[in-house]
């Protein structure tokens, strides 16, 4: 399959578009046939090097950490997917290669794809709305029923995170003209 790999830790340079195999499909995997992926900051940070001392990769490297694609090959143990669902994710962070093809990946890494979304807005995702749960949640300690406000937001993933896990949020944008735009959102979490 072809893929954007990472040869050498740089500031400078491109990614190469190279074959390589095919991901090996475990047995709590899904294969994912990618239809849309992400490049973020993460990605670049990557790129430089500056993060490997945390994440030491093994070059070269597939590079990528959002994917939306339809899952075309589920492993022996996988009981949440089938055949043809469509999907996002962001791979563990041992596992990323979202830059090709085809991508393997732990069913617990794996939602089902939002119906309202296309492809690219569901890549668009995993990462930011990840980020913004440890934010808010896990390093906040965000709790149902608080609030919270997010300058600047525009129904954001940091809304979304806030509102996903039973809180409120209130958002204050600003458009060129000098008006403000305000919404509030009430999101509450589905009991049962």
């Amino acid at each position: 399959m072809q893929a954007f790999i990472l040869e050498e830790y740089a500031k400078k340079g491109a990614l190469r578009k190279a074959e390589v195999a095919e991901p090996v499909v475990r047995d709590d995997d899904v294969l994912v046939q990618i239809h849309a992926t992400a490049v973020n900051v993460l990605d670049a940070k990557i790129k430089t090097g500056e993060f490997k001392l945390v994440l030491p990769y093994r070059l070269p490297l597939v590079m990528g950490n959002d994917v939306a694609g339809v899952v075309v090959k589920v492993g022996a143990r996988v009981g949440r997917f089938k055949l043809g669902d469509e999907v996002y994710a962001r791979p563990d962070k041992d596992r990323i290669g979202s830059f090709a093809e085809y991508i393997a990946m732990n069913e617990s890494d794996v939602a089902l794809k939002p119906a309202t979304l296309s492809m690219e807005e569901a890549a668009s995702i995993p990462l930011v709305g990840l980020t913004a749960w440890q934010a808010l949640v896990e390093k906040g300690g965000l709790k149902k029923g608080q609030k919270v406000f997010i300058q600047a937001g525009s129904g954001d993933p940091a809304g979304q995170a806030s509102g996903g896990h039973g809180g409120h949020h209130r958002q204050r944008r600003a458009y060129r003209d000098g008006q403000a735009a305000r919404g509030r959102y009430r999101h509450r979490l589905q009991e049962g």
